[in-house]
């Protein structure tokens, strides 16, 4: 790490006698931490002159040493120093202080490029002669106080990450009463991972929190609502831990962010901060924009004449990618062609690979890595790549019914290399659905086969599998599409650069399609490729507004002639064509997935209609939705009357309002923020032109 030590300035506890109550404040264009003698903090945004206190004095970093929470330390100096890192220039304030045997050395950080945000380190120095057992260490232990006028239906919102078999929203309302523990490693067998950012907000402002490690942790943000005059939250890690005389405890790099409006900016200023930190995400091409189609529709017994069938329909429809599902291997984990669809082998595949693509089409594959079945040949032959628990006995995948290879040995590595170039080089396709919740995180191994200095290599490892598929399918061709599909889990955000197209993953609503790519937008890029998966999965099976107005790539699992596949419910009879063909054309006249999302403009949980905005080629696109029904899954049809503000407008300029899906003019507007009359069910689709 780069420092540049301009100046140093070092109080005495003797200096702080004399000071205010508060202590020490860090303080920035946005944000105010105050810390009193005791190492307490209090937390205020600031916007202008006006501070707003979010969490009042409380320990908010602290051990639990002996079973005993250790919370107060008496400061003994403060030291203040200007810096330049690998985050950026900025300033640090270090504060020491000790609590009987043990010592605290607190690092608050703040960045000129990133005002809004604190980044912590916190250091737990035993100086006693006996040793102290420490089974968690807590960052950030906040209580958001709820100042919502009742004029709102919930007192907070929220983004969380936690990932189970539920596979819940992962924005939603916070109420009394809720509780979350947001564990990101493994909650279930085969669930578990996400992005290690937890925000709490309500309509004025609110928190951030997270670490800025470079690779996953085991780590905690539980949320709860005990009391109907605050939120509580913090991050935890949990650990059996001796701290021998002398020895040192540092927690994970972790921060706090003050927040106006909802989670975006929050989730934007992380991936910036870890990009300046040596994440790096994928350039997109002009491929991972075009809409798909997927032969899911025929489920895992297809016959290859099934699929042949369909090719012209796609084509005629402009989908330009044609994904093999789930059902061409013999079992999952041995990857091998079914003889039964492919009987010439890799000359079967390879011909079929040339069809789809002599139709003007590209081809992807469906795969799911990591599984080996107890009945596979790579089960019988190499158990020793097994991903095994503390008792030895393999982890299972259950949608699957199979078991984890662990990710982090490397002939397991070798082995999936060698499968993505036979997809890539040897059949021809041009990318992979890579598709499984157990692809969100790995459980911690304990083969001694493996010799791993600690068993969580396992869970940190997931990011190097994916870095090693990705690396392998460019190598041969370089716009290879690269679609991780983690079955409705929320992202772990350390495997988002090796996926070109992230996807909105199973989801079980309409509602889970937006706020699932507001959240990737932030995470990737404002215009990064987000595939809304296939329409069939929500409202009516033919919701694309929910797609195309948030900038989602559209797809469908649609089959065709009618009666070829197994469900009536997926087949493309003529009503059904006509709508598929006016969103295609929607979507390909508008190219929204192209443009900046800005998802800034409007609270996703406040704001009413639910709104996204997109700026592209110098216009704005306004998609406004009356159907959020957050933890729900009906997808019951909403209405809205009244009036909307159409936000980002450029000042003094006039604009055209038009509904581009059903061609009519709502009249003129000038900017920056003009206000207008609508009445809609379910949504409504905004394009305002500058005059």
């Amino acid at each position: 790490m780069k420092r540049n030590h301009l100046f140093v300035l070092v109080f005495t506890v003797a200096a702080l006698v004399g000071c205010s109550e508060t202590g020490t404040v860090v303080e920035t264009s946005k944000l105010k931490i105050e810390i009193d003698r005791q190492m307490n903090t209090k937390i205020s945004s600031r916007a202008g002159n006006v501070s707003t206190v979010l969490s009042d004095f409380r320990p908010t970093e602290y051990v639990t040493a002996n079973g005993v929470d250790v919370t107060d330390f008496q400061v003994q100096n403060v030291q203040e120093e200007v810096i330049q890192d690998n985050v950026g220039e900025g300033s640090r304030l270090t504060i020491t202080g000790k609590n009987g045997s043990l010592e605290k050395r607190l690092n608050i950080s703040t960045y000129h490029a990133f005002p809004s945000v604190a980044v912590y380190e916190v250091s737990y120095i035993n100086a006693g002669d006996s040793p102290l057992a420490i089974s968690r260490w807590v960052n950030h232990h906040y209580k958001l106080k709820d100042t919502t006028p009742d004029t709102y239906e919930f007192p907070f919102w929220s983004y969380q990450s936690e990932s189970t078999s539920r596979r819940e929203d992962w924005v939603l309302p916070v109420t009394k009463g809720f509780f979350r523990q947001n564990f990101q490693g493994m909650n279930n067998s085969d669930y578990g991972g996400g992005t290690p950012v937890l925000s709490i907000w309500r309509p004025d402002a609110g928190l951030a929190v997270g670490h800025l490690e470079m690779v996953p942790k085991l780590v905690s943000m539980p949320v709860s609502m005990e009391s109907a005059d605050y939120v509580s939250f913090h991050m935890v890690q949990e650990m059996d831990k001796t701290l021998h005389a002398g020895e040192e405890l540092t927690t994970h790099q972790t921060f706090v962010r003050v927040q106006q409006g909802d989670y975006f900016e929050s989730l934007v200023e992380y991936r910036k901060i870890m990009q300046n930190k040596g994440i790096t995400f994928v350039e997109p091409h002009e491929s991972a924009y075009e809409p798909q189609w997927c032969a899911w529709g025929y489920e895992r017994e297809f016959t290859m004449d099934q699929v042949y069938g369909a090719l012209p329909k796609v084509d005629e429809l402009h989908y330009h990618w044609a994904v093999l599902d789930d059902g061409w291997q013999t079992n999952v984990g041995d990857w091998e062609l079914d003889p039964e669809k492919y009987p010439l082998g890799d000359d079967d595949m390879i011909e079929f690979v040339r069809t789809v693509h002599e139709t003007g089409i590209r081809s992807k594959i469906w795969w799911a890595p990591l599984a080996m079945h107890p009945t596979s040949n790579v089960y019988h032959d190499q158990k020793d790549w097994l991903l095994l628990d503390e008792n030895q006995e393999p982890h299972t995948i259950s949608w699957w019914d199979s078991y984890y290879m662990c990710p982090a040995h490397q002939p397991v590595i070798d082995y999936h290399v060698d499968l993505v170039k036979t997809m890539i080089d040897t059949w021809g396709y041009h990318g992979i659905k890579i598709d499984g919740q157990h692809l969100n995180a790995a459980p911690e191994c304990h083969n001694p086969a493996h010799n791993h200095a600690r068993p969580e290599e396992s869970f940190e490892a997931m990011g190097l599998l994916f870095r090693n598929i990705f690396n392998e399918a460019t190598k041969y061709v370089d716009d290879a599409l690269i679609e991780i599909c983690p079955c409705g889990t929320s992202y772990a955000f350390h495997i988002l650069p090796y996926m070109t197209q992230a996807v909105a993953s199973d989801p079980t609503s309409s509602w889970q399609v937006r706020h699932k790519g507001k959240t990737l937008k932030a995470l990737m890029g404002r215009s990064a490729p987000y595939f809304g998966d296939h329409v069939e999965l929500s409202r009516a099976g033919r919701d694309f507004a929910s797609q195309v107005g948030i900038g989602a790539v559209i797809g469908t699992k649609f089959t065709w002639p009618v009666g070829t596949g197994p469900d009536p419910e997926t087949d493309l009879d003529s009503e059904r064509e006509a709508y598929w063909a006016k969103w295609s054309g929607i979507y390909q006249e508008k190219q929204l997935a192209k443009g900046v999302y800005l998802g800034e403009l409007y609270d996703i949980g406040f704001d009413r209609p639910e709104t996204h905005a997109i700026e592209k080629d110098g216009r704005m696109y306004y998609g406004m939705y009356a159907d959020q029904n957050p933890g729900r899954h009906d997808d019951e049809v909403g209405s809205f009357e009244g009036q909307v503000v159409l936000r980002g407008l450029r000042e003094n300029i006039t604009y055209t309002i038009y509904d581009y899906e059903n061609g009519v003019e709502y009249g003129t507007v000038t900017g920056p923020d003009a206000t207008m009359q609508v009445s809609f069910t379910n949504h409504l689709l905004l394009e305002a032109i500058p005059q």
